[in-house]
């Protein structure tokens, strides 16, 4: 199938389970389809196995792989999500939680590869190395899932922004992590080798190149957008900084998830602010919630059905469910270091550490960044224990935190 054909399949997919979802299941949308598309695999490899001479899973194992899951993500629909999500956090309120959300992005980001990668090496005995590099996929939470579970849940206004923005942020800097660490793991297939100093270097160089690109770039998009007055254009001029921003950040060997995070606050902010007109805004936010609504509804069918490339051996299921564990245990502390450490300074919301822990979604991200490892004695076990975690995720923490968040709010302060 060409490129056409597979977008064709994806939407008409995304749009019929969708609708599964909303006459019968009534779950959240992206999660609803999610569920749908397990279901629905779940069926067809059943049928596989009862009628194995049709070859029925080979044929669909076979074409979603042809999809190509990680460049579908990582370097197609991931710079419009973002840029999608970072319109809607204000920077006024970003400003006055920064330092946490620069704790958790940096701090929390390293504790949380540490420990879980320590933890994967004792669990399957991989090296150290590459447990690391386990550690690090599954340390970014997901902010297309992360955002869709916070338009769902009534959180207050400055969790919500401390959560939304430690997401954005902790997701660009997760990605080069993850860079850095392939690089020294796997040096023959990265052109960024060169131990510790390469390292740094890469890490320098990803991380704030691509917040200088995005800057630069919104801040351009912004002046042009001001001696404009045409709603239309205007939508497609944003719609260009996301898709023409990304590849050139891509291009340019610099983090183009963080170029589009800083981006779309800029946009977001000072562009909606001082460069568009009522209609202008109108236009804008509708176009980029749509945008963001449907391929979410993609992205979360293409997990879904990625079921079909996971093995699922007994060793592997055995650690895929200690994954699960590890990832909570790695993101208690990614999120509880930083306010033990800031609690003496600044005052926290009730609950903020087990509101921030159950809802670290991680997501497509994570399993798009294990498909793109190198072909390995290790990835097909760091693919199942991956999708084990993302599922427990999206599907328990997903539909729970809402709650949580809601019980812990009238529960007595407690941090």
């Amino acid at each position: 199938m060409n490129i056409l054909h597979i977008a064709s399949l994806l939407v008409v997919l995304a749009g019929a389970f969708g609708a599964v979802n909303y006459l019968f299941l009534r779950l959240p949308s992206a999660i609803g389809i999610l569920i749908v598309a397990l279901v629905a695999s779940f069926g067809l490899m059943l049928v596989d196995a009862l009628l194995p001479g049709l070859g029925l899973a080979d044929q669909i194992r076979g074409g979603v792989r042809g999809i190509e899951f990680d460049e579908t993500l990582l370097e197609g629909m991931l710079g419009l999500l973002l840029f999608a999500g970072a319109l809607h956090v204000k920077v006024a309120d970003l400003k006055r939680e920064w330092l946490l959300v620069l704790l958790m992005a940096t701090l929390g980001v390293g504790l949380s590869t540490a420990i879980a990668g320590l933890g994967f090496a004792w669990i399957a005995g991989a090296p150290l190395l590459v447990a690391l590099v386990f550690g690090a996929l599954i340390s970014p939470t997901d902010p297309v899932a992360v955002l869709g579970v916070l338009r769902q849940a009534s959180l207050p206004r400055t969790l919500e922004t401390k959560i939304a923005g430690e997401s954005l942020f902790n997701d660009g800097v997760g990605y080069v992590v993850f860079l850095v660490l392939v690089g020294i793991a796997f040096p023959a297939g990265d052109a960024h080798g060169g131990g510790l100093a390469g390292a740094a270097q890469l890490f320098v160089q990803e991380a704030f190149g691509g917040a200088a690109l995005g800057a630069a770039l919104g801040w351009l998009t912004y002046r042009v957008m001001r001696r404009i007055d045409d709603p239309p254009l205007e939508v497609l001029i944003t719609l260009a900084l996301a898709f023409g921003g990304y590849q050139l950040a891509v291009w340019l060997h610099v983090s183009a998830p963080i170029m589009a995070v800083v981006a779309g606050l800029l946009i977001g902010d000072v562009g909606t602010k001082y460069g568009m007109s009522a209609e202008t805004r109108a236009h804008v936010d509708t176009f980029w919630t749509l945008v963001d609504e449907i391929l979410n509804a993609v992205l979360f069918l293409l997990i879904g059905v990625e079921v079909f490339a996971v093995a699922f051996e007994a060793s592997y299921v055995v650690a895929g469910l200690a994954a699960i564990v590890l990832h909570l245990l790695a993101r208690f502390v990614a999120v509880v270091v930083p306010v033990v450490v800031l609690k003496p300074f600044s005052g926290f919301e009730d609950g903020i550490t087990r509101i921030m822990t159950w809802g670290g979604l991680k997501g497509g991200i994570s399993v798009a960044l294990v498909l793109s490892l190198p072909d390995m004695e290790w990835k097909p076990l760091m693919l199942t224990c991956t999708y084990f975690v993302v599922l427990f995720s999206i599907i328990v923490q997903g539909l729970t935190v809402g709650r949580l968040a809601t019980r812990v709010g009238n529960a007595p302060t407690m941090v």
